[in-house]
């Protein structure tokens, strides 16, 4: 385990992560009393499920339809 404190952790964060991304255990401490843990990411590679919000909400069938006015707000009118 590697202990350094928050002053060192400042100028030593690169190294600091490279430990700990090989597996060392890296502990930040605040006048010698441990205050946190570096640790890697793990990556969750559970496949996505949809469906979560199948019959909580509803499409619009003139979800995609071309709105005249809408056109005119951006754009200005064409006439």
């Amino acid at each position: 385990m590697h202990v350094t404190n928050i002053h060192d952790a400042k100028a030593k964060l690169s190294q600091l992560i490279k430990r700990a991304l090989a597996g060392e255990e890296v502990v930040i401490a605040r006048a010698g009393e441990p205050m946190v843990r570096l640790t890697p990411v793990q990556q969750d590679l559970t496949p996505r499920q949809g469906g979560q919000l199948k019959g909580k909400i509803w499409i619009a069938d003139n979800f995609d339809d071309f709105d005249e006015e809408l056109d005119d707000m951006f754009y200005g009118s064409k006439e």
